[in-house]
């Protein structure tokens, strides 16, 4: 560790007019009151790039409970690692205190306190967690390499280099306006290459997940994968199983929805990657799956952010479709006494699928060759609007029918629905998937500051 890059306002782009307006409140906030507090990771590389961050995340030196008290608005998450997240309506800030690694002494020596703490009734540590000390191990894996806690607090150099790759590492401090490197990352932005702060085979031991995160970032932002990373990836892509099932189904369906989709899944197919986690997925990756994934992505790209109407369901069907396994999903059988919890289960190799989205994508194939129908009379499609799934079948539709006449007569039909009847007009608009609202947690009254 050395010095840090530190390049001045009047040295680069990232201006704070393309900053989020809520995260330049909470910014500022701490700015105010003492605490450092910085714009981080993907963000930073995003704007210095000139691209649209999908989320604006914040570093500070103050700790989890010291951002609770600054924002009414704010609620703590995580058993991991604490978080901070400050909410505006609908969008949340993640507030996180600037991290360090922890080393294998700090692991063992925790692990021999935790193993002498009795337990509650619900099963946690009855001392709780103490702010900068790293949570009690997850399992008899403790002792590889595998991060399964990661809460000491350390300073913003520390934080910034257990963190994944140089152009993650990037800070904008809002008290100077200025950019701080201490990675590298600034080059390698310069130069396209996604990197790793430190050894790749260690970085992959800690976190496999980091394999297709380096893949998908090189496919997303057009850059090329620095040679040790490849290496590692040759050596070690079969630790990926390692990984929590949902935790990989979570990334493939944002992988899905980055718009480069297709370039992802090649360089994971040339890279085996894929092999461990759904050999359907390696093997079966033939021109249709291309072609589907290409239409995918041209429907991504239309939009500056991501759409609403790239549901689960959408980018599940634009993967099991082109693998020839819709007829599993439009095949199957509820479980004879109707119990869900007995219906088999639909998987993708040792990914799992939700019955929800597997149910939905079920409506939305069965409602196809019905939305292709030229002779469909007015009062059945007026019907079909109020189904449900009608929305996501006209994207679906749009994305995967190969029938642009189809999906134009459909909004003519429903833009004069409109005007004749409003209430069955909006019944097409009323079935668009919106984005899901978390529910508010009910908090106790206390005095505080005024309301963010």
């Amino acid at each position: 560790m050395g010095e840090p890059v530190v390049v001045p306002r009047e040295a680069h782009t990232l201006s704070r007019k393309q900053v989020d307006p809520d995260a330049l409140k909470v910014l500022y906030r701490l700015h105010q009151n003492n605490y450092t507090a910085y714009l981080v990771g993907g963000s930073v590389r995003d704007l210095l790039l000139g691209r649209r961050p999908k989320d604006f995340d914040i570093g500070t030196s103050a700790h989890p409970y010291e951002v609770k008290r600054l924002f009414r608005n704010c609620w703590i998450i995580g058993r991991r690692f604490r978080l901070a997240h400050v909410r505006f309506g609908t969008k949340t800030i993640e507030v996180a205190t600037f991290r360090r690694q922890v080393s294998a002494e700090e692991l063992a020596s925790a692990d021999a306190a935790a193993a002498e703490v009795p337990a509650d009734a619900s099963g946690e540590s009855a001392a709780g967690q103490p702010e900068g000390i790293p949570l009690a191990a997850d399992g008899p894996g403790s002792h590889e390499r595998l991060i399964h806690r990661d809460n000491t607090f350390g300073t913003p150099e520390q934080d910034a280099f257990r963190r994944d790759f140089t152009i993650n590492a990037l800070f904008y401090d809002i008290g100077t306006f200025s950019i701080i490197d201490y990675t590298g990352g600034l080059q390698d932005l310069a130069a396209g290459i996604v990197r790793c702060i430190g050894d790749p085979v260690e970085r992959f031991q800690e976190d496999p997940v980091r394999m297709l995160r380096a893949v998908a970032m090189a496919a997303r932002l057009d850059f090329t994968i620095d040679p040790p990373i490849d290496t590692a990836i040759a050596s070690h892509r079969d630790e990926i199983t390692k990984s929590a099932p949902a935790r990989l189904v979570e990334e493939f369906y944002k992988l899905l929805r980055t718009g480069s989709s297709e370039k992802a899944f090649r360089m994971m197919g040339e890279r085996k990657l894929l092999q461990s986690i759904a050999t359907e997925l390696q093997h079966g990756a033939k021109d249709a799956l291309w072609q589907s994934l290409a239409a995918l992505d041209r429907y991504r790209r239309r939009f500056e952010g991501v759409p609403d109407t790239l549901t689960n369901a959408i980018l599940l069907g634009s993967l099991l479709v082109p693998l020839g396994q819709a007829h599993r999903v439009v095949n199957a059988a509820p479980a004879p006494d109707g119990d869900p919890r007995k219906e088999p289960r639909l998987a993708i190799g040792m990914l799992p699928l939700a019955r929800r989205d597997v149910e939905r994508l079920r409506q939305i194939l069965s409602l196809q060759k019905r939305l292709a129908d030229p002779n469909l009379s007015p009062r059945a499609r007026h019907g079909l609007m109020h189904r449900g799934s009608f929305a996501e079948a006209m994207t679906w539709l749009e994305i995967h029918g190969n029938a642009p006449e189809v999906v134009e007569h459909w909004r003519g039909f429903i833009e004069a629905a409109k005007a004749f009847d409003p209430d069955a007009g909006a019944a097409a608009e009323e079935a668009q998937p919106r984005a899901r609202r978390r529910r508010r947690r009910r908090r106790r009254p206390q005095g505080g500051p005024a309301p963010s």
